[in-house]
């Protein structure tokens, strides 16, 4: 006798599960990281830092929502799909549900972005706009370039470097090295979990032809990666605090290097496909408690 088939959520609980929860610490852990480096050289305004968190996770859920639905109409969602399922493709939502749902949430990231156009300048708009385009082209558009190896350098680019300047920028009006220098390493290991979701889905991924970089370069070599990206978040932090880029206190977030360095370890003794969930989150979570030190160690620096 066939399993019985898993129950069919509300609609409510369907939005939910489309949100994907445990991804957005990816937009959270940039804002903490670059509005507490940004406290270093100007005062802290509360009102700014909740603005920019709220059109951050915005932006995160229209990523997710657009991936949801395009890789739906690409093929990518298979029945032998290892990660969580996916709305559009279980029957959940219907595809023009989905695209109301993108819509909604970047009208609500524009909102945002207006919002604090308004308070500091025209830069923020920019940041935003370049973001939001970024989510939506990740898998879709005329050339997703998720499909096309590229996908880890622009989430390094956006979700580290962007993320991080623009929460910054919102605090202090100004774009600093400091800043620059606190997007490596969040930029790593955001890239890094990028890297765990598509070591999961290398065989599914090739199979149905999305080139990722982890399909391009092979399983053992996106290991490496992994490897490399989150020892040299580590490594970031103590060069860029030792030349005087980051404050001194920043040496906090070493106090995540040992769940770093046994999420290393279990990627590079070959964990695969559904195995790799756990790890997924846990490097989610790495990525969010690191960047949360390196904010902390900004505001101790003002005290």
């Amino acid at each position: 006798m066939d399993a019985a088939a898993p129950p069919v959520p509300s609609k409510r609980r369907a939005w939910l599960l489309a949100v994907r929860p445990p991804t957005l610490p990816a937009a959270v852990s940039p804002v903490l990281a670059g509005t507490g480096i940004a406290a270093v050289d100007g005062d802290f305004e509360v009102g700014r830092f909740f603005l920019a968190m709220i059109g951050a996770i915005f932006i995160q859920i229209v990523v997710n929502f657009a991936n949801d639905l395009s890789d739906f109409r690409r093929g990518a969602d298979t029945p032998d799909r290892l990660g969580p399922p996916r709305a559009v493709a279980e029957g959940w939502l219907s595809q023009r549900e989905m695209t109301i749902g993108i819509a909604l949430a970047t009208a609500a990231a524009l909102i945002v972005g207006i919002v604090l156009t308004l308070i500091v300048g025209w830069p923020i708009l920019i940041i935003g706009a370049a973001s939001l385009i970024a989510a939506v082209t990740y898998t879709g558009g005329p050339l997703p370039y998720g499909y096309r190896g590229l996908g880890d350098l622009i989430c390094f680019v956006f979700f580290g470097f962007v993320a991080v300047m623009g929460a910054g920028y919102v605090q202090i009006e100004e774009l600093t090295w400091e800043l620059a220098a606190a997007s490596v390493p969040v930029g790593c290991l955001v890239t890094a979990i990028l890297v765990v979701n598509n070591l999961r889905d290398i065989h599914t991924d090739q199979a149905s032809d999305k080139l990722t970089l982890a399909v391009l370069i092979g399983e053992r070599n996106t290991r490496i990666e992994y490897a490399i990206l989150t020892i040299g978040a580590f490594v970031g932090i103590a060069v860029f605090a030792s030349v005087g880029l980051l404050p001194y206190y920043c040496y906090i977030a070493w106090l995540a290097l040992p769940p770093g360095m046994w999420l290393v370890r279990e990627i590079i003794n070959g964990r695969s496909g559904a195995a790799l969930n756990p790890m997924l989150k846990r490097t989610a979570q790495l990525h969010l408690l690191v960047g949360a030190l390196i904010g902390l160690g900004g505001v101790l620096a003002t005290l």
